[in-house]
């Protein structure tokens, strides 16, 4: 297995979305993922960043971001770590999807959770690590994934925390 691994050090700044999709993009065209676990991977991995530049970094500018993406035998990985304080993770509830609100606290995490395969935070709480497994996929859970990739994409219920 070739080793696939790189790091960047993004501002907190909206702006630098844009690099990070380049390198979701880089990552699954060189791993033959498909446009489905794309979004997957897009809407998780940037919700993570917008967690960090606006819960983390409170939207200053002059702190830093910092993405790591590292290949493993199961799959790809990424982390994003802020500069914040961190906050307490295991406070967050346990939110199931009913199929009625779109909108409460926590739902950033919820959705990054409903489509990743491992999610971890670091003990400070300025940390989380988003596993996608790739080797061992299956037709259920991509089509789970699809659908609430779908259900949370559509234009009607898009708002960020």
């Amino acid at each position: 297995m070739k080793k696939e691994h790189k790091i960047l050090k993004l501002k907190s700044v909206e702006e630098s979305i844009h690099q990070l999709e380049l390198l979701i993009e880089e990552v699954c065209d060189s791993n033959n993922l498909n446009h489905n676990y794309l979004g997957c991977i897009t809407v998780s991995v940037t919700e993570a960043f917008n967690n960090a530049m606006t819960h983390g970094n409170k939207n200053n500018p002059d702190k830093s971001i910092t993405v790591e993406y590292l290949k493993s035998s199961s799959g790809v990985n990424f982390t994003i770590t802020d500069e914040g304080e961190g906050f307490d993770y295991k406070a967050i509830p346990e939110i199931t999807d009913d199929g009625k609100e779109k909108v409460f606290p926590g739902r950033g995490l919820f959705l990054i959770k409903s489509l990743t395969d491992n999610v971890n935070f670091n003990e400070k709480g300025n940390e989380i690590g988003l596993g996608f497994k790739t080797t061992s996929i299956n037709i259920e859970t991509s089509v789970d994934r699809l659908e609430k990739f779908r259900e949370y994409s559509s234009p009607n219920t898009i708002e960020s925390n």
